[in-house]
This record gives C-alpha cells, sequence and structure tokens, in this order.
C-alpha cells in the first residue's frame, strides 16, 4: 500500500512540473497564471492605426503554434515572443515599428486596394497573405517573419490560411473582395484574447 501511495505522490509531483506560471496581462494589471501543460509564456506588443503608443498583452499560448517574430498588414504591426521559463515573459515583446530592412511587400489598405507597397522593418524577412476562413472574412498581406509563417502551418489560430513568400513583392497586388476590417479586427481580438 505504501508503495502505490509514493507511486501516486511521484506521479502527481511528475506532472505538476510541467507545468509553467506566466505573467497575463491582457486588459489590466498582470497577474501570474499556471499554463495548462503545452503551453507557453508569450508577450506581445501590437499598435493599430488610431493608437499613440503600442499596447502589450501577455498571457500562456500553446506552444505549437507560439513563436518569436513580428507581423506588419499596413494599419496593424504586432511582434511577439515566446519562452518557456517560469515568468519568462516579464518584459514586454520589442516595439513593432522598427527601423526598415530593405524587404517590400503588398498589403490591403482600408478600400480593400492591395497594391500598396510596405516597408518591413526589423525581421520581417517574408511577405505573407492570409485568407479568411469565409465569405465575411477577405484577405490581409504585409511583412511577416519567418518564424511566424512557420508557426502558423503547425497551428490555427482560426483565421484562415497564411501563405508566406521570400523575396521583394512576392505576394502579389490583387484587390480584395472581402471585408479587411472584420478580419483585422479578428487577428486583433486573437491576440488579445489567447
Amino acid at each position: 500500500m505504501d508503495l502505490q501511495i509514493s507511486v501516486f505522490l511521484l506521479f502527481i509531483l511528475f506532472n505538476a512540473g510541467h507545468s509553467i506560471i506566466c505573467n497575463e496581462c491582457l486588459m489590466g494589471p498582470c497577474a501570474q497564471k499556471t499554463c495548462p501543460s503545452g503551453y507557453s509564456c508569450y508577450s506581445s506588443i501590437y499598435a493599430g492605426p488610431t493608437d499613440t503608443s503600442p499596447a502589450a498583452t501577455k498571457a500562456c499560448f500553446p506552444e505549437s503554434g507560439c513563436a518569436t517574430g513580428s507581423i506588419n498588414i499596413g494599419n496593424l504591426k504586432l511582434s511577439v515572443y515566446c519562452c518557456n521559463t517560469d515568468l519568462c515573459n516579464a518584459k514586454d515583446a520589442s516595439d513593432p515599428s522598427n527601423a526598415p530592412n530593405g524587404n517590400k511587400c503588398y498589403y490591403c489598405d482600408e478600400q480593400k486596394n492591395c497594391s500598396k507597397v510596405l516597408n518591413c522593418s526589423g525581421i520581417q524577412d517574408r511577405c505573407g497573405t492570409l485568407k479568411g476562413t469565409d465569405e465575411q472574412t477577405g484577405v490581409l498581406k504585409g511583412c511577416v517573419s519567418k518564424s511566424i509563417c512557420d508557426a502558423t502551418t503547425s497551428a490555427s489560430f482560426g483565421l484562415g490560411n497564411i501563405t508566406c513568400c521570400a523575396g521583394n513583392l512576392c505576394n502579389g497586388a490583387q484587390s480584395v473582395t472581402q471585408s479587411f476590417l472584420f478580419l483585422c479586427c479578428s487577428l486583433l481580438s486573437y491576440f488579445m484574447m489567447h
């Protein structure tokens, strides 16, 4: 009987060791949260078209889809970093408004014109196209880090499929016929709530 109790206690201790504690700040002050098994800590900072200063979010995120990188789709810039030790997301992600790196990609403006050219910055070494999952969502284009492209192939952001390419203006310049704003709000709310 003592052996069974000892094995049971070791099992509990072993499983508890796989959880990670992360800072969580979604819409207010930060708190510490124990994440479920298979999660990492992440920190993101994003700036929208009317933001006077970037907003930060910190929380738990599934390990399989967590990547350090950044996205710039013209009116929305997002930088994320992921880590896997307790409270490793204490610092904010880097500012998404880094210096240009020479890479250029097409992006879509509010009028759904996808022939606008965007100067990529920091580690945004790819051009990306994000297609929505239904008729209500549209297409987003812009600059993206390779690590974000790689992570989205293994994790679903619930927004559709992202395709990435390397090289200046490789993501085409077609017009968008669906709602740009709806997809942009979906992307922002996903990162705010996860």
